[in-house]
């Protein structure tokens, strides 16, 4: 059985490193944009202590096992800037999912999201064994949809009705998935991309 515990994951460009409130400051100056709540179930961007009770509803679904989150941190401040995490973790059949992923919008196109990527799909699959690994997202969000495709995920179908959204809209999700023996060709891709 697949075995989850916190983790720093490290890369050029920023290291993973395990969702503190000690993060909240941080990432309270990272979420301000609008636009990056758009597609998400909540929005904690606006004040600092829906921010850190964000972060606690995430440590404590960490604590029941249920996920892994995860500060995005750019390696040239040390400044978080983003989130990310593993969560519906299937320890018995080796699977999970990545997701609630977000950054900064000053750090878009730089190569940080693949980046992100590439050491979680990295860890799942060498680390923990995984031989899934699923992404979603809701249906109108497709610059998404064309970022998981573009590391290689592969479009499974689409859950209707999925998700009730903060403002009643019934959002439709989009599930991608790698498999482990797709992650060879994956990984090879990610690492060109990353050069």
């Amino acid at each position: 059985m697949m075995q989850i515990e916190p983790i720093i994951l490290t890369g050029k460009l920023v290291h993973l490193e395990p969702l503190q409130l000690s993060h909240a400051e941080d990432l309270l100056r990272a979420a301000r944009s609008p636009e990056t709540w758009t597609y998400m179930p909540a929005d904690p961007s606006l004040s600092a202590a829906q921010m850190e009770q964000w972060i606690a509803e995430a440590l404590s679904l960490q604590r029941a096992g249920e996920c892994l989150p995860f500060a995005i941190i750019d390696r040239r401040d040390g400044h978080a800037i983003g989130s990310t995490r593993y969560l519906n973790i299937m320890l018995k059949d080796y699977g999970l999912e990545i997701g609630w992923t977000w950054i900064a919008p000053e750090v878009r196109r730089t190569g940080v999201n693949t980046e992100c990527k590439y050491l979680l799909l990295r860890h799942a699959f060498e680390e923990l064994q995984a031989i899934r690994v699923q992404l979603k997202t809701d249906s109108r969000n497709l610059r998404s949809q064309r970022a998981i495709e573009r590391i290689g995920g592969v479009k499974e179908g689409v859950l209707r009705n999925h998700m009730i959204m903060p403002d009643g809209y019934y959002r439709h999700s989009v599930y991608y998935s790698i498999i482990n023996t797709e992650w060879a060709q994956v990984k090879a891709g990610l690492e060109e991309k990353m050069q």
